[in-house]
Order: structure tokens, then sequence, then C-alpha cells
């Protein structure tokens, strides 16, 4: 993996984790007092892990999504291998050094695809859990503006 693949994927995955971390502000409209704002953000807080099912500091606990390390790239390279090895063998007809040669550059390939599904996976995942925070902090907004707080 060269280093400006690993560091993008170390964007990727680190990306969403902050974008996870923040959590709408909320002030005070009707003169609350810094005891009763504690004390509503706590229960918003609560009342939004109950009513939507999500918590965000589990999500972002949770570890990125990975297939195994091997198990999808060895499959995509021998598919692509296999299907490399008969492309080359039909397209030389020296059945040893076409085969070779095709079969090299399909293991290429069906690496190159396996590396590009299994980065696919982990942005949908990512997606997702953004979408459960969202939805989280925007039922806590909802019942912080209940209490008489401006929330941005």
């Amino acid at each position: 993996m060269t280093k400006t693949k690993f560091a993008w994927i170390i964007v990727l995955v680190a990306t969403p984790l902050v974008a996870l971390a923040q959590k709408p502000s909320a002030y005070p409209a009707k003169n609350q007092s810094a005891e009763q704002q504690a004390t509503d953000d706590a229960q918003c807080l609560a009342w939004a892990k109950q009513n939507t099912g999500i918590d965000p500091a589990a999500i972002a606990a949770a570890p990125p999504p990975q297939a195994g390390p091997h198990g999808e790239r060895l499959r995509g390279a021998a598919r692509g291998a296999a299907g490399g090895a008969v492309i080359g063998e039909l397209a030389d007809g020296d059945s040893s050094k076409g085969a070779g040669v095709g079969a090299a550059a399909g293991v290429l390939a069906g690496g190159a695809r396996a590396r590009h599904n299994q980065a696919a996976q982990a942005q949908h995942a990512q997606a997702a859990q953004q979408q459960q925070t969202e939805t989280y902090y925007h039922a806590y907004a909802a019942c912080m503006q209940g209490r008489g707080y401006t929330v941005d």
C-alpha cells in the first residue's frame, strides 16, 4: 500500500469520528440558570437516547468495519487470476506464456477491485453511523427547544 493511499484511509476513518462527536449548542432563551441548563441537558440527552434507541457514545467507540485482512483480497485476486489466465490463453494462443501473463494481470485487477469494495463498505458504514448520530442529536435539539432553549 502506498503512503498516499494509507493517508487517505486514515483521513476517511478519522474524519467521520470527529463529525460524530459534534453536539448542538443550546443557549438559555428564558433566563434558565446554569444548574437548570445542566439538568435539562442531561435529561434531554437521556430522552433522545431512549426515544431513538441510539447511543452516540457507543457509535463513536465502535471499531471501524473491516473485512478480513486477506480474505476478500485473496478471493478477488484468485478470481482475477483465473479470468486473466483464460483471457491470456485465448489472446496469445501459447497457453503457458499467455495464461501466466493474463493471470498476473488478473491478480492485480482482482486485488484492486477487492480493496475498492472494502473501502466502499467502510464508507457506507460510516455514512450510516453519521445518519444515526444526526437523528439522535435532532431529538436532543427538539427536547431542548421544548424546554425553552435556542439550539444551533
